[in-house]
């Protein structure tokens, strides 16, 4: 470990405000780790800015009818101040359009251009002659060739989520204009990543600890060969390229956004009073660079930034990327453009922010994908902080104060029950360093919790309210182990909870502990601490309808004023459809397939006999809700295996303009034919 440690998380785009699935992949986790970094008062210094370059703010931009400096000073402020009441806690959170990021990004581009490390080359790209422009990916719509999805983007189509570029597109329209746009000739620079794949595998092979979701991304990428990637591209909202003959071209957004973390971190040392600070976390062989992303951005941030970063020399290679899956909202996944998404800075007009960190924790997806419901947000909080935490909290620290004066009781002779339990104040505490070090913060969580759990237990079987008056001083011993393990969780469950625990630690007169604090005598005999509180409400029922209701009414506003229906399939003969063998059935069973993210196995009854089926509906229904459920059924499909299962047929679904899907289905008997 090295003496100083940065830490990064993902420039969020200026485009749009700041939703769940950007806190669970790379600030939650990040700040989680850096909150615990602070408690060992390690030097850790934690960077982030506005990425605000790039297509997407140019086309919010022209959406709005606003310039694209207007876009990103709106949601830069929005956006910082968000993260700020959240309490994600960045020392220093920049933005790219500042004058020190164009200048650190135009000398990366200038000393590796000098020192020959581009190639220069030619390239067909798509043009709009009305705008005299040419067309990034994004502003390019078609239809798709796969799904034949008529308003599919140049680079993916959004409704079957295949990767595409704009030659693929069939009918290719500009954005721009709505004209269909010519090939024409351009000129770009590119960085060869070929020429560092030695480079870069060897610098891989010596990383330790890495997930092997993110290592088996890279490596994948490694395996293809590496190719030439651009490093410029036509626009006029950017970085400008710093050569002659570059105008009317900017920096890629790849390329200049990561530079990002390095002109905040000259910005953050310029504020601290000393600009040479910066140095001694990008160049010193003693300080450990740490990335927190979401798995989109693994390729730019282990195979090419770290590519550019040699090029230059002198700069530390990431210790580590701890990146993140996607997180899907409700079964589904999240998505901005038809409003399925939790808004982080709505949220915080109806709840605090320790409730969210706490549940976002505890599923965090660490390896694989995660979903996040409002039930799986309720059941946290009330069977979790309420019931094992707070509960814990309160109860011992209002017996305590009823009985003993608001001060924490002397402890006497101590049985083997209450030594077994104060030793797992030490032994959870180095378990749960551990997981942080290593970043297993879903681990970390779960420990913390369970030192809640053993105290709770502790009480319960201790039974002080009956030793109040056959054996005061027992009483006081068993109140003070009390004491001791809600100390304990008052710096424990700081990183995932600062707010409360903050209150708790003011109560209990230790402000300043920090994790080295934490043993099993953190408090004196006799040291006086406040009232107990409710740290954690619990939250009724009609409280999270509100918040699904909300979800579903933002979802059906946005989607009546954007979508559209699929056009109409190519005509068939009433001979074709009557080849179709459809029929009702109803779900006996439902489980899901292991290893699969997207598959249910049904066994469903259509009439005439049980069928095994397969259907990818793993994300839009729940199993234990479709026992019992009438489905139609395509009977006479010829059986074909998935996941190493046979699958008899189809059940029909209905697809929303919004991409829900919804079960067609019938009363009549099961084994009905539809007609």
């Amino acid at each position: 470990m090295g003496k100083r440690t940065l830490v990064t998380s993902a420039l969020p785009y200026a485009n749009g405000p700041i939703h769940l699935g950007h806190l669970a992949g790379a600030y939650l986790p990040a700040d989680f780790y850096v909150r615990y970094k602070r408690m060992r008062n390690e030097d850790v210094v934690f960077i982030c800015g506005s990425d605000e370059h790039g297509v997407p703010i140019t086309i919010a931009a022209e959406k709005e009818g606003v310039t694209p400096q207007d876009i990103v000073d709106r949601f830069h402020e929005m956006n910082k101040k968000t993260f700020e009441e959240f309490g994600i806690s960045f020392d220093y959170f920049g933005r790219t359009s500042s004058p020190v990021h164009h200048e650190t990004s135009r000398d990366f581009f200038r000393v590796l251009n000098d020192r020959g490390i581009f190639k220069k080359k030619g390239e067909t790209q798509l043009y709009d002659e009305k705008a005299g422009m040419f067309l990034p990916d994004r502003y390019v719509k078609g239809t798709c060739p796969h799904c034949k999805y008529a308003e599919a983007f140049g680079d993916q189509c959004e409704k079957c989520g295949t990767s595409l570029s704009p030659s693929d597109l069939i009918d290719p329209r500009s954005m721009v204009t709505g004209e269909k746009p010519i090939y024409r000739e351009t000129e770009h620079w590119f960085l060869p990543l070929g020429d560092f794949q030695d480079d870069l595998q060897a610098w891989l092979d010596k990383t330790e600890n890495w997930k092997p979701n993110v290592m088996g991304q890279v490596k994948s990428w490694l395996n293809q060969g590496l190719g030439d990637r651009a490093v410029t591209r036509d626009l006029t909202w950017g970085v400008p390229v710093p050569v002659d003959g570059s105008d009317g071209k900017v920096l890629y957004v790849w390329f200049d956004a990561p530079i990002g973390y390095i002109s905040a971190t000259k910005e953050w040392a310029e504020l601290k009073g000393d600009p040479g600070l910066w140095e001694k976390y990008w160049r010193d062989e003693d300080s450990d660079l740490i990335h927190f992303i979401g798995k989109d951005n693994i390729v730019f941030h282990c195979i090419m930034f770290p590519a550019v970063l040699m090029s230059y020399d002198g700069y530390i290679l990431p210790k580590n990327v701890p990146a993140n899956e996607f997180l899907n909202l409700e079964g589904q996944k999240l998505s901005t453009s038809r409003g399925w998404a939790v808004w982080v800075h709505e949220y915080m007009k109806d709840f605090e922010p320790d409730l969210l960190r706490y549940v976002l924790g505890t599923g965090l997806p660490e390896t694989k994908d995660a979903d996040f419901s409002w039930k799986f947000f309720q059941d946290h909080v009330n069977g979790e902080l309420a019931d094992i935490f707070g509960n814990f909290v309160f109860r011992t620290l209002s017996f305590a104060g009823k009985n003993f004066d608001n001060k924490v009781p002397a402890a006497g002779p101590l049985t083997n029950e209450d030594r077994a339990v104060l030793g797992e104040i030490t032994r959870l505490k180095n378990e749960i360093a551990e997981c942080y070090e290593t970043f297993r913060f879903r681990e970390a969580i779960q420990k913390s919790m369970n030192l809640a759990r053993a105290g709770n237990k502790y009480f319960t079987e201790m039974e002080p309210w009956h030793l109040r008056k056959s054996d005061p001083d027992r009483c006081g011993t068993v109140l003070n182990v009390c004491c001791q393990i809600t100390a304990a969780l008052s710096v424990i469950f700081d990183p995932v909870t600062p707010d409360a625990c903050r209150r708790l630690r003011d109560a209990l007169h230790i402000r300043n502990a920090g994790w080295d604090d934490i043993t099993e005598q953190i408090l004196t005999a006799g040291s006086p601490f406040d009232k107990g509180e409710i740290l954690f409400k619990k939250l009724e029922d009609d409280v999270i309808e509100a918040q699904r209701q909300k979800l579903e009414d933002q979802t059906r506003t946005l989607q009546a004023s954007t979508t559209e229906l699929e056009p109409l399939k190519d005509t068939i003969t009433f001979e074709d459809f009557s080849k179709l063998d459809i029929r009702v059935g109803e779900v006996l069973t439902a489980e899901r397939v292991p290893k699969s993210d997207k598959l249910l196995k049904l066994t469903v009854d259509i009439g005439l006999e049980t069928r095994t089926i397969m259907a990818g509906i793993a994300q839009h229904a729940d199993p234990e809700e479709l026992p019992g459920k009438k489905v139609t059924v395509v009977a006479n499909l010829k059986p074909r295996k998935m996941m190493g299962i046979p699958s008899e047929g189809m059940v029909l679904m209905a697809e929303t303009p919004g991409g829900q899907f919804k079960f067609l289905s019938s009363e009549a008997d099961n084994g009905s034919t539809v007609s």
